[in-house]
């Protein structure tokens, strides 16, 4: 084979491999994006409440986050396609059975176990570290971006697609067509089933519990961690709750879809652009940009009149910052410990994304039960933006020392 049929090889297989990676994740992802515009018509045929169904969403925020370390260090053992598999298949199950629940137990379990939990199993702590080792290193910052705009494009495009089906064929029937849907990534599984370590024997340097011991002792980890929590309250809180917010503004319905699809929209831009990012400046000043973006967003809306256009505005660039912070996040997780037990360390990150994913979602919901307003979520948004910028900026970014790792 010559050097230019082999060059052009690698660079199919590149793709090939982040095509499976982000299809996968749009579908996870996308699905579960939508579930905001459910919460009405669940409310409305339950009559649980809104706090009672947001609480069932805020579980299976959490949820998402727990099963990701454990997904990871699964997949840094055995391989990631029968933990893709398992998780798409659930993501699906979730999903469909979802309109039968009548209690708040019953909605936990469909949305916030089944759900939830299959899409952390195919969520971003397996997908990013499988693309990572079947990729070349130089290429790893703009595979990340890539594999989160995958998610992000999902919701792009679930959210209107819900929207119509909910208008069309009703709320129901809307919802198990979503989580048919989700089944068309199952051949993405097949295609990522590469067998663990595949870049290298070289990566798995520690042991499992050795590494994460050595995580949790690392403060730059630690601020990390701090740092993504505060990503997971404000994610959460738009996904969940932004139809509502827009709704109690006396815009119409289809505003709601359209935000979403506008934050889908631009974090697509965003994530690919702080891929490209990554290899340029310091991950740590990234992230604290982002956060402090985020902060200047809010405070900008809140003063705003709540127009259409001002919504949707709003909705850019909230979309631009949305889950831009994961490729740094991931980058400097990998540049810290490498990418043997990258799934694993990355998975505890995206596990305290998800506890502050959890209080987004259950926060929002109880605070407009209390005083009929979202003000206080924003205030409470403003703060922890700025309080994230801030801690990012002490992290050591320097690649840990072999030394210092094994100590």
């Amino acid at each position: 084979m010559t050097n230019a049929s082999a060059g052009a090889a690698r660079q199919t297989a590149f793709w090939l491999v982040l095509l499976a990676a982000a299809g996968t994740f749009m579908l996870t992802m996308g699905t579960r994006q939508t579930m905001g515009l459910f919460l009405s018509p669940l409310n409305t045929a339950t009559g649980l409440g809104v706090g009672s169904i947001s609480l069932a969403f805020a579980f299976g925020q959490l949820w998402w986050g727990l099963t990701q370390p454990f997904a990871g260090a699964f997949a840094d053992r055995v391989g990631s396609g029968r933990v893709l598999m398992a998780g798409i298949l659930l993501v699906a199950l979730g999903t469909i059975i979802t309109p039968w629940m009548q209690s708040t137990t019953g909605l936990i379990f469909a949305v916030g176990v089944l759900a939830a939990g299959g899409a952390g199993l195919a969520g971003p702590a397996v997908l990013m570290a499988t693309a990572s080792r079947m990729i070349a290193p130089e290429k790893r910052g703009l595979a990340t971006g890539v594999i989160n705009a995958g998610g992000s494009f999902g919701q792009f495009v679930m959210a209107p697609v819900a929207g119509a089906l909910i208008a069309a064929t009703g709320w129901i029937n809307a919802m198990q067509v979503l989580g048919g849907l989700v089944l068309l990534a199952l051949p993405a599984a097949y295609l990522l089933r590469g067998a663990p370590q595949a870049a290298g024997p070289q990566q798995q340097s520690l042991g499992t519990r050795e590494a994460i011991r050595k995580a949790l002792r690392t403060p730059s980890y630690l601020m990390l961690a701090g740092g993504f929590l505060v990503c997971g309250f404000h994610v959460a809180f738009l996904a969940t709750h932004l139809p509502g917010v827009i709704a109690s503004c006396g815009l119409p319905v289809q505003y709601g879809a359209w935000a979403l699809a506008m934050i889908g929209l631009f974090n697509i831009v965003g994530s690919i652009g702080m891929g490209w990012a990554v290899g340029r400046w310091r991950m740590k000043s990234l992230l604290s940009l982002v956060y402090a973006a985020r902060a200047l967003a809010i405070l900008a809306f809140l003063l705003a009149p709540k127009t259409g256009t001002v919504v949707l505005l709003f909705s850019a660039v909230m979309g631009l910052t949305f889950l831009s912070t994961v490729p740094p996040t991931a980058g400097l997780v990998a540049k810290l410990f490498g990418i043997g037990n990258m799934a694993t360390l990355f998975g505890i990150v995206m596990l305290s994304h998800q506890v502050g994913g959890f209080l987004g979602a259950w926060l929002g919901g109880k605070v407009f039960e209390a005083s009929g307003s979202y003000d206080w979520l924003w205030y409470i948004d403003v703060v922890l933006a700025v309080g994230a910028a801030l801690i990012h900026l002490p992290i050591r970014e320097a690649v840990m020392p072999r030394g210092a790792a094994k100590a």
